[in-house]
């Protein structure tokens, strides 16, 4: 009887230990749970991004508008006949430079 409780009572420590420590123990699924709230921000930012770009892909689609838009802000383009004014302000001790292109019609 006294061996009986002895492997009983061996058991439960090596059940408890497994249940506190290690793979499977409660801190471990703790770790994960945040490692899965973590990856689900990062997923519902990329959603978010994703709707963005899907968005003014549409919108590229649809609107000559937002072509040209598109194409001053991201490749400096310039219509015809416009004047284009660069400022610079490298150093903030010099005054303000001012470059002008003067851009001709086709």
């Amino acid at each position: 009887m006294r061996w009986l409780l002895i492997l009983l009572l061996v058991l439960l420590l090596g059940l408890q230990t497994r249940l506190w420590v290690g793979e499977g123990s409660l801190a471990h699924k703790a770790e994960l749970d945040k490692q899965l709230d973590s990856q689900e921000d990062v997923n519902q930012q990329l959603r978010e991004r994703n709707e963005f770009i899907a968005k003014e892909v549409g919108s590229l689609k649809e609107n000559l508008d937002s072509i040209e838009a598109k194409a001053r802000k991201d490749l400096g383009m310039i219509k015809g006949g416009e004047v284009f004014y660069l400022v610079t302000d490298q150093d903030p001790r010099l005054p303000t430079q001012i470059t002008t292109k003067e851009v001709d019609s086709p």
